[in-house]
C-alpha cells in the first residue's frame, strides 16, 4: 500500500499545502526585488514538500489514533503506533468487524458504510472506547489512484483523545444537575406538603418542574382556611429561574399566609404583596391570583396581578373565564388592584394554573387557554383525576421546558344523606330589647333540630347570645344571625352595618362590659371578624363537632 496517496486526506494537509503555495508565490515576488536580498536568500532555502515526507513514519508518530480500512467490508490496511498502544496489535487484511472490534462496540461501523457510500467525511464527538477513554472520531473517504485511473476506495479513521474535555463536561453537567436538584428540593419544600381541606371544597394540586435541562422556576400555590367556612386560594409564578426564583416564591407564599389571616378582600391582599415584592427585589416580578370562596354566597371573589384567568365549569358543563379585572404583575408598583367575582355554586369546578400549562412557543397564549377550556369541559371525576387529565391534554411530559402548577377545586352538590350534614339557618335581627331573647330561642330550636349533643347545643346558644349582644351594643342595623353546620363544625356568624372590628380585651372585675368576645374565644374552637364588601362587619365563631 502506498501511503503517499492518502496524505492529501489527512486533517490539516490542505492547509499546509496552501501555506506551501503561498511560500512559493512569496519566493517569486522576492526574486523580482520586492524585499531586500538578504531576506530573499532566507526564503529560498529549500523546504521538503509534503509528498516527499515518509508518511508512515509521520503517522506512527502522530499522538492521535489512525486506522485505514478499504473495501465494502472495511478490511484493515494500517493502524499507527498510537492505535496499537491503545488497543493492541491488529491483524491487517481482516474485516473491521474482526480486526477492529472496538469500533463495532462504539457503533462506528455503520458510519464507515455511510462515509463509503456518500463520499463525504463524518465526525462523531466524544465516544467512550473500551479502554475507558473518550475519543472524537473523524472518518474521511479516500480513493486509490489519481486522475480517474480507477482503484479501490477506503476510509481513513482519525481519533483524537478528548478524555479530559469529556470529563470536564461531565463534571459541569453533574454540577448543573446538583444545582437543579437543590432548586427543585427548595421549591418543593416551600410548597404545601399537604393541602388544607375545607369543609365545602374538594381540592387537588399538581406541580411539575421543567425538564432536566431547564432550571426550576418559581411556580407556587396554596390553600388557606380563613374560618367561618371561607377559604382562600392562591396561585402564582415568580419570573426567572433557579434558586433565586424559588427563594422569592417562598417569601411571597409566607407573606400571603400572613396577610390572609387579616381576612382582607383579594385586591387588598395583592396591594400588600405588590409592595412586599418591590422590597424583596425591585428587579423581580411575579404574577399572582388570589381568590376567596364563601359557600353561602356561591361565588369566587378574586383579584389578579398579571396572572392567567381562572376557569370555572358550572354544573351544566359550561366553562366560564374570569378575565377581568387583571392588574399588572407584583413588583411593578403604582397600581390599584380591584376585585371581581365569578359564580362557583354547588356542582361547579374551578381551575387555577400557571403559564407552563398553556403557553407554547409555536402558538398564541389564547389558543392554549381555549384548549384548556375544552379539556375542562370534558373532564370529570375527582379533583386529582381532573388535574391529571388537564396535564395530559396539554401535552406536558417529563421533558417539558417550563414548570407547571395546577390546582383544581370542586364545590360538591350535597344530596341524599350528605344534605343533612350541611345546613343553613338565618334570622334577621330588628333590634330592641326582644332581639337577644329571639336570637337565643331561634338558635336553640335550630340546634335541637340538627340533633346536636346537649353540651354543644348549650355552647352554641351561649355563643349566639354573646355575639348578638355585642352587635346590639356596638353595631348598627341591618343585623343578621346565621347558623351553619357542615360535616365537621358548627359556625355562628353575626353581621351588622358598623365596620369597627371587635377585639378581645381583659375586663376588670368592676367592668360591666367587655367580656363577650373573651367568653366566645374561650368556649369556641376558633373565632374572628372581618369587614364585609358592602360596608359593615361579620363576627363569627366555630365549634368542632364530635367525631361520629
Amino acid at each position: 500500500m502506498n501511503f503517499t496517496r492518502w496524505s492529501a486526506r489527512l486533517p490539516g494537509t490542505q492547509r499546509r499545502a496552501a501555506a506551501r503555495t503561498d511560500d512559493l508565490v512569496t519566493e517569486d515576488r522576492l526574486s523580482e526585488g520586492a524585499v531586500p536580498a538578504a531576506r530573499a536568500e532566507q526564503l529560498t532555502v529549500p523546504v521538503p514538500a509534503v509528498d516527499e515526507l515518509p508518511v508512515r513514519e509521520v503517522l506512527d508518530r502522530v499522538p492521535a489514533l489512525v486506522a485505514l480500512v478499504h473495501g465494502p467490508d472495511h478490511r484493515l490496511a494500517y493502524v499507527n503506533d498510537a492505535y496499537v498502544v491503545a488497543f493492541g496489535l491488529r491483524p491487517t487484511g481482516e474485516p473491521a468487524r474482526r480486526a477492529l472490534p472496538e469500533l463495532e462496540e462504539i457503533g462506528l461501523l455503520p458510519l464507515l458504510d455511510q462515509v463509503l457510500r456518500s463520499g463525504k467525511p463524518r465526525t462523531v464527538k466524544s465516544r467512550k472506547a473500551p479502554d475507558g477513554r473518550s475519543y472524537t472520531f473523524t472518518c474521511t473517504p479516500v480513493t486509490e489512484g489519481h486522475g480517474g485511473g480507477g482503484g479501490g476506495s477506503g476510509v481513513l479513521v482519525f481519533a483524537t483523545d478528548v478524555t479530559d474535555h469529556a470529563e470536564a463536561a461531565e463534571r459541569l453537567r453533574a454540577s448543573e444537575r446538583r444545582q437543579r436538584e437543590t432548586a427543585v428540593t427548595l421549591q418543593r419544600s416551600l410548597l404545601p406538603q399537604e393541602l388544607e381541606e375545607p369543609d365545602d371544597l374538594r381540592i387537588a394540586a399538581t406541580y411539575l418542574p421543567g425538564g432536566t435541562e431547564a432550571a426550576v422556576g418559581g411556580d407556587w400555590y396554596d390553600v388557606i382556611t380563613l374560618g367561618g367556612g371561607r377559604t382562600a386560594l392562591v396561585i402564582g409564578d415568580v419570573m426567572g429561574r433557579g434558586v433565586r426564583a424559588a427563594a422569592v416564591m417562598g417569601q411571597l407564599r409566607t407573606a400571603v399566609r400572613a396577610y390572609a389571616r387579616l381576612d382582607l378582600p383579594p385586591h387588598e391582599i395583592l396591594q400588600l404583596l405588590d409592595g412586599l415584592a418591590m422590597e424583596i427585589d425591585a428587579n423581580q416580578i411575579a404574577t399572582c391570583a388570589y381568590a376567596i370562596h364563601d359557600p353561602n354566597e356561591g361565588k369566587l371573589v378574586y383579584a389578579s396581578a398579571g396572572h392567567l384567568p381562572i376557569l370555572v365549569r358550572d354544573e351544566s358543563g359550561v366553562v366560564l373565564r374570569a378575565d377581568e379585572p387583571t392588574g399588572p404583575p407584583l413588583g411593578t408598583g403604582g397600581w390599584m388592584h380591584a376585585s371581581g367575582t365569578i359564580p362557583l355554586g354547588p356542582g361547579s369546578t374551578a381551575v387555577l394554573y400557571t403559564d407552563g400549562l398553556v403557553e407554547r412557543r409555536d402558538e398564541d397564549l389564547d389558543e392554549g387557554i381555549a384548549a384548556l377550556e375544552r379539556a375542562l369541559a370534558g373532564a370529570t371525576g375527582t379533583p386529582q383525576v381532573i388535574c391529571d387529565r388537564l396535564v395530559r391534554s396539554a401535552g406536558v411530559t417529563a421533558e417539558h421546558d417550563d414548570d407547571v402548577a395546577v390546582m383544581v377545586l370542586q364545590h360538591p352538590a350535597h344530596t341524599g344523606p350528605d344534605s343533612d350534614l350541611f345546613r343553613n339557618a338565618a334570622l334577621e335581627l330588628l333590634g330592641g330589647v326582644e332581639a337577644a331573647p329571639r336570637a337565643r330561642a331561634f338558635a336553640s330550636g335550630v340546634l335541637t333540630s340538627w340533633r346536636f349533643p346537649v353540651e354543644l347545643h348549650d355552647l352554641g346558644v351561649l355563643a349566639v347570645s354573646e355575639l348578638v349582644a355585642n352587635s346590639l351594643q356596638h353595631g348598627t342595623p341591618p343585623m343578621r344571625l346565621r347558623l351553619r353546620r357542615t360535616d365537621r363544625r358548627l359556625i355562628v356568624e353575626v353581621t351588622d352595618g358598623d365596620d369597627h372590628l371587635p377585639r378581645r380585651r381583659r375586663a376588670e372585675p368592676g367592668d360591666e362590659s367587655g367580656r363577650g368576645i373573651a367568653i366566645v374565644a374561650t368556649i369556641a374552637s376558633n373565632w374572628g371578624s372581618r369587614r364585609t364588601p358592602g360596608g359593615g362587619k361579620a363576627v363569627w365563631c366555630e365549634f368542632v363537632l364530635p367525631k361520629g
